[in-house]
């Protein structure tokens, strides 16, 4: 347990981490719009794209306000569309099983830091083809710090894992720079930050996921498929949450069955 959080259940801060998780979806969504157009974060406040109406505190709650508008304005009637709702519920489900999972400890906080941002990582990525360094660089200083704080005799592991799971990318982009991106580079340093030495069965299942759609579009569309952009950070995120929960036990069947 982290210092001064014992007093609680741990289901108690499961519910904190969740909330936490649907505030930072809010967030996120709002990232998610404005960050591959360059606009600000921060300005000008929540509004209406269609009226520029602006959003008051009661319009803002997670989840909530959308249900009770029935996804539509409140001044113009237009329709918002599912995609903030569900950005916001999976960033707080999310945040809630990691903390049920790993507790309330630094291990625990470190899946959840990493878990939420996956989730606009892999909107951004899929609409834009493009990861938001000012998510992903800060969530790694963030998930590295946790990550040590959990076991600080071994900070190594999570700097060596970091590192190495960013240069290994970054070898790939530098070989074939039209299938990698500099996001994904940043994104693996994310991972390895969080993840240690799973960061290893993580990748393995993201480019297994990765080879095998490249396998359908081949015999989908035959060469035309190779020129076909696929972004490669949601197959990323998948690997991370296999891994986050999986990948010990991983590690540990590879080492039993193949290791001499």
């Amino acid at each position: 347990m982290i210092d001064g959080l014992a007093a609680a259940p741990t289901w108690y801060w499961a519910v904190v981490a969740g909330l936490l998780g649907l505030c930072f979806g809010s967030f996120a969504t709002v990232a998610a719009s404005r960050w591959p157009k360059g606009e600000s974060l921060v300005r000008p406040g929540s509004h209406c794209p269609e009226c520029e109406h602006h959003l008051r505190p009661h319009e803002l709650v997670p989840v909530v306000s959308f249900l009770v508008q029935r996804g539509r304005c409140r001044s113009c009637a237009t329709s918002i569309g599912w995609r903030s709702p569900i950005i916001e519920l999976a960033c707080g489900l999310l945040a809630a099983v990691a903390i049920l999972t790993f507790g309330a400890t630094w291990q625990g906080a470190a899946a959840a830091v990493l878990a939420v941002v996956l989730v606009p990582v892999v909107a951004i990525d899929l609409e834009h083809q493009l990861i938001p360094d000012v998510l992903v660089l800060p969530a790694a200083a963030i998930g590295l710090f946790a990550a040590i704080a959990s076991d600080p005799s071994r900070w190594w592991v999570a700097v060596a894992s970091a590192l190495g799971a960013a240069a290994f990318l970054f070898v790939l982009w530098i070989a074939h720079p039209g299938g990698m991106g500099l996001g994904d580079v940043k994104l693996a340093l994310l991972m390895g930050a969080v993840l240690g030495a799973s960061v290893i069965p993580a990748l393995f299942v993201a480019f297994a996921l990765g080879g095998l759609l490249g396998v359908v579009l081949l015999a989908r569309f035959g060469g035309r498929a190779r020129k076909m952009a696929v972004p490669f950070g949601p197959f990323m995120a998948a690997g991370a949450l296999v891994a986050l929960w999986w990948g010990p036990p991983m590690i540990g069947w590879y080492l039993d069955s193949f290791a001499l």
